[in-house]
């Protein structure tokens, strides 16, 4: 028992908010983590036992507290390496050339890295990633590509890429097939099917520790209208290029978490790894197109995750490996980690505005898993 109080009172948790407000660095990134912090019976001066935090002068009296959660300032995404905004529409097609049979091939090379990456303003997360990313690349390909991918471990522990697809034993990316060592590179190679919104991510043991760093990213796999001419115009929409799917506004949007002070829970939650960045930057919609969602959850920690739309509804195709809708008419999916799917809808019948998108669990949400769509009559 006393230990337990020990380890309570000396977390990680209360030295990252102490030390952020010694240096006078985000004071609200350390009010964030200190609601997450702070016992239920903290007085209405928002002391806690990792300290004293106030945003925008009112105190923050634990996690369950709603009107002033959310950080103020941005991070360095220039430092990071990646933007999260940016992220949302930036496919990786690789290099494409012809096999001898005709088929395409396309090629990808991947890199393990260990990076300290900025996941609020101020809080700084030491994260293993792939391209120096979190989450990695966003892999797009069409079903039946053969795809080769050059997998380098440049990191300090073993990595590997496992794909959520169809493949061999000898491709899956788990200890003996394709997990290497610091220092080594491994070709993956496999046809992409089936179609639909996938991941990849490293299946190294201990398995949580190599996801909740941050090993992971998106791969999706457009279908070939020439395989299902039943539904040759949904294929055609969803394939990458086609006048039809130009009519589209997609975005991939991959759900994480951080374990700050790795207790097994999470600090901060997110979509595309920086927590309240499209609370922030709301995502510019066209009013007049269609929306598409590649949504990915890879939450470590917490059992499920999930979106909820404000003031709409969507049509959700679960793993998207269909291309009728799977639930109509919903506005909010849950998933399980590793569980992904396409969510549809317009903004046509509605007034131009910022409508809000955010996890419903509400304790995720004011750690950060919220955002807006700011839609308007044309996107400039």
């Amino acid at each position: 028992m006393h230990r337990s109080w020990l380890r309570q009172r000396l977390s990680r948790r209360g030295l990252i908010i102490s030390s952020i407000a010694a240096a006078g660095l985000s004071a609200s990134g350390a009010a964030l983590l200190a609601g997450r912090a702070a016992p239920k019976d903290a007085s209405a001066s928002g002391a806690a036992s990792g300290g004293a935090s106030l945003h925008a002068g009112h105190a923050v009296a634990g996690h369950e507290a709603h009107g002033n959660m959310i950080s103020v300032g941005d991070v360095d995404n220039a430092r990071n390496g990646f933007d999260p905004t940016a992220m949302l529409t930036n496919w990786e097609t690789g290099a494409v050339s012809q096999l001898p049979d005709g088929r395409t091939l396309r090629s990808f090379e991947i890199t393990a890295l260990d990076k300290e990456i900025e996941i609020l303003p101020g809080i700084l997360f030491p994260a293993w990633t792939y391209n120096g990313r979190v989450p990695g690349p966003a892999l797009r390909v069409t079903e039946g590509d053969r795809l080769r991918i050059v997998f380098r471990n440049g990191g300090s522990h073993p990595h590997s890429m496992h794909f959520h697809g169809i493949h061999s034993a000898r491709m899956d990316g788990v200890p003996g097939a394709g997990l290497i060592a610091p220092g080594a590179e491994f070709v993956y190679e496999f046809d992409a099917r089936p179609f639909g919104c996938h991941l990849y991510h490293c299946h190294a043991p201990p398995l949580k520790r190599h996801i909740h760093k941050g090993m992971y990213g998106p791969f999706v796999i457009d279908p070939d209208p020439s395989r299902h001419p039943e539904h040759a115009a949904a294929a055609r929409s969803r394939l990458l290029g086609t006048p039809e799917n130009k009519e589209w506004q997609e975005f991939v949007m991959v759900m994480n978490g951080f374990d700050t002070n790795f207790d097994d829970e999470n600090e901060v939650y997110a979509v595309n790894t920086v927590g309240h960045h499209f609370m922030k930057h709301p995502i510019q919609v066209e009013r007049a197109k269609p929306v598409r969602i590649y949504l990915i959850n890879v939450t470590e920690f917490d059992p499920i995750n999930s979106l909820h739309l404000h003031a709409n509804f969507f049509d959700y195709y679960d793993h998207g490996t269909t291309l009728t809708p799977t639930i109509e008419t919903v506005d909010t999916v849950m998933q399980c980690q590793a569980q992904r799917g396409i969510l549809e809808f317009t903004f046509k019948e509605h007034e131009v505005g910022l409508y809000m998108f955010h996890a419903h669990q509400s304790e995720f949400a004011e750690l950060g898993w919220m955002g807006m769509f700011d839609v308007t009559d044309g996107v400039a």
